[in-house]
């Protein structure tokens, strides 16, 4: 799993153990406020994980939720002591909108990472030189380059050694023929994606043209997947960018169609066979 320093991280462990403890005690959010004296936002964004917790105020809300265990007040002592300090992309907050700067905090926990982009290559599996020729076809981006470090920065969290999070990627067969950048960078990024795949860092799977319509024709989208909570979704479309834990039924939508994608899908073998082919295609042109 990622770092336990990581405020987010932190700040997730408080916000799951909190809810928890609230629950037990039938209070609702309002309830426990007003008994703790605070506004009824504070409880909101501590228990949304958006916020750091002074171990004085953790300890008021022990005292409300009759917490004594020593062992667990100690642990959800060094957790608010830990939620405080900046995230490890605080340096790239400049760019950064919220939407995704929450998302990324559900990432850096996450045991899961199952992604779809109907037209690209998904993010988490962009080459370098992949990511560059997308800016260049854009308009002049001041920081396209800190965009290009910030991705690759959460490449090397997601997939760094004995790291457990499992990666599910279904790649659809557009992006795969796409030629973005030029055939060499198409052929390094193919490679790359080959590579993940038989050493096993990722599952994957290649979505092809005979799969015909689906539900996410028009968005790509993420779903986090926790041993301890629930999935969390992060879709990308026309309409903007959305992160969403509450809303179950979006949620779930999400989560079928992945399994939908998947069904329609080549195996895992089929996909290297693809991705040999087009490579091939690529050397010869």
């Amino acid at each position: 799993m990622p770092i336990a320093t990581d405020p987010s991280l932190n700040r997730r462990k408080l916000r799951l153990a909190l809810k928890a403890a609230r629950d037990k005690r039938s209070l609702t959010q309002r309830e426990a406020a007003d008994l703790l004296d605070w506004s009824l936002s504070k409880i909101i964004r501590i228990e949304a994980g958006t916020v750091s917790l002074s171990v004085t105020d953790l300890q008021a809300m022990l005292r409300l939720y009759e917490i004594e265990e020593p062992g667990v007040v100690e642990e959800l002592e060094e957790a608010a002591r830990g939620s405080k300090g900046q995230a490890w992309w605080s340096d790239y907050s400049d760019i950064i909108a919220a939407p995704f700067a929450q998302y990324l905090g559900y990432e850096s926990a996450a045991d899961t990472i199952r992604a779809y982009h109907p037209s690209l290559i998904p993010g988490l599996l962009q080459t370098t030189d992949y990511i560059r020729a997308l800016y260049d076809a854009a308009a002049p981006n001041p920081n396209a380059q800190k965009s290009i470090d910030l991705r690759s920065a959460r490449q090397e969290r997601i997939y760094r050694e004995n790291d457990g999070t499992q990666v599910s990627m279904i790649v659809d067969e557009a992006a795969l023929r796409r030629l973005i950048g030029g055939a060499a960078v198409m052929r390094n990024q193919l490679s790359f994606i080959k590579q993940m795949a038989t050493s096993q860092r990722i599952t994957l799977r290649a979505l092809p043209f005979a799969a015909g319509a689906h539900d996410s024709l028009d968005s790509s989208f993420l779903l986090l997947g926790f041993q301890d909570d629930e999935d969390v979704l992060y879709v990308a479309g026309p309409n903007g960018v959305l992160t969403n834990r509450d809303n179950r039924e979006m949620v779930a939508r999400y989560q079928e169609c992945f399994e939908d994608l998947t069904d329609k899908s080549l195996s895992e073998e089929a996909t290297i066979s693809l991705l040999d082919e087009l490579l091939e295609q690529l050397r010869d042109s």
